[in-house]
């Protein structure tokens, strides 16, 4: 018998959720997420409890056990109940009676097992009691040992449930998925056919999944296959993932963090701000790394002028792209950046120099001063 742990699973304000529903004869089942990352020994984050009890019940159940409950989707059958502080959402156990590959209609259920049918891999129709023993109705304890993502039942049906499924393959992938395995081919096979599909999804979607996807370990395996199977140049047009892998590679070797926005900026492609309806801060940093990778700025100025996270993006980004070795001496650079303050002030032109002519002269020096890697004084610049 498989048995989850965790700090999160003994939390009594979680327990005291399971307990209004147990209590009153329901069941209570974590389910998704919070089950498999505990499984493999990942962070738990949001969590997921579904049950037999309809949504009006567990509403009154929550009022009766003086817990807040919020009707988040209760036409869908989810209420957040939140204790401690804590949001726990509560969905009612359901199976799919219509599909458009957009949205589902959807009838509660009694069984557990029609609830994890209408799931869509088998390593999230995993189940565990409130005491943390695993509920297994399809069998994903052996493809989540095995690291294998597959889509429950037959793959072409649960892509035409839910279009978005096909993103959310990949991006499995590149978390959980065994790279060296390979994937199944039954899935890319369905992907591949209704890769046409993509185009009736929401930008927002498809950016949220994205991003999320290239935030991944090593997304690079992935995201040749989203090529391959023509999925990438349906969500960004023009995309080249040729230089992922090599990126990938220097961030190890530099020890940089998993960067999605870096990442982004590698694959290129036509507007991909609008294609992916990125925020806009992040569009506007994703258009300043492919800006500058196409410049000659040295790694102290690029420190300087923006920061040391951007120098470094922009130098993993050039050698990546352009296939060259990644400056020797960056790193160095960048921190010598770190606290260099421009020594020369307005009133220290003035009154000889005014108008127009103090801020180009302004900007002339601070042009030597940064050539000079910071090194010239405030005298040394107004004798230039």
């Amino acid at each position: 018998m498989t048995q989850i742990a965790g700090d999160w699973l003994d939390n009594p304000h979680t327990q005291a959720v399971c307990a209004m529903l147990t209590d009153a004869g329901y069941r209570a089942l974590f389910v998704g997420g919070c089950v498999r990352n505990a499984l493999m020994g990942v962070g738990v984050n949001d969590l997921d409890i579904a049950t037999d009890a309809r949504p009006e019940k567990v509403m009154s159940l929550a009022k009766a056990a003086g817990l807040n409950a919020i009707p988040t989707g209760i036409e869908h059958g989810t209420v957040t109940v939140v204790s401690g502080g804590i949001a726990h959402e509560i969905t009612t156990f359901r199976k799919d009676i219509d599909t458009d590959g957009r949205r589902a209609v959807v009838a509660f259920s009694d069984r557990v097992e029609d609830d994890a049918r209408r799931r869509d891999f088998t390593m999230n129709a995993l189940y565990a009691l409130p005491d943390g023993t695993v509920v297994d109705p399809l069998e994903g304890m052996v493809d989540l040992q095995n690291r294998r993502v597959r889509f429950i039942d037959d793959a072409d049906m649960r892509i035409r449930e839910d279009y978005l499924r096909i993103l959310r393959y990949f991006r499995f992938h590149a978390w959980y998925g065994d790279a060296d395995a390979g994937m199944d081919p039954d899935a890319l096979a369905a992907i591949a056919a209704n890769s046409a599909e993509i185009e009736t999804l929401s930008k927002e979607r498809l950016g949220s999944e994205m991003l999320k996807l290239l935030g991944a370990p090593d997304p690079a395996p992935a995201v040749a296959a989203m090529r391959s199977t023509g999925v990438l140049g349906m969500v960004i047009t023009g995309a080249d993932d040729r230089a992922l892998g090599p990126l990938v590679h220097l961030e190890g070797l530099l020890q940089a963090a998993p960067d999605a926005i870096r990442r982004l900026a590698a694959l290129g492609g036509q507007d991909v701000a609008t294609a992916l309806r990125l925020s806009k801060k992040q569009a506007k940093r994703c258009a300043l790394l492919v800006k500058e990778v196409g410049t000659t700025r040295p790694a102290h100025e690029l420190a300087y002028r923006y920061d040391a996270d951007t120098a470094v993006s922009v130098l993993l980004l050039r050698s990546a792209l352009l296939e060259m070795p990644f400056p020797e001496d960056a790193l160095a650079d960048i921190e010598l950046a770190k606290g260099a303050v421009f020594p020369v002030k307005p009133a220290d032109l003035l009154p000889a120099i005014q108008g127009p002519a103090l801020g180009q002269t302004l900007k002339k020096l601070e042009t030597a001063w940064i050539k000079s890697r910071f090194s010239l004084t405030c005298e040394d610049l107004l004798k230039l």
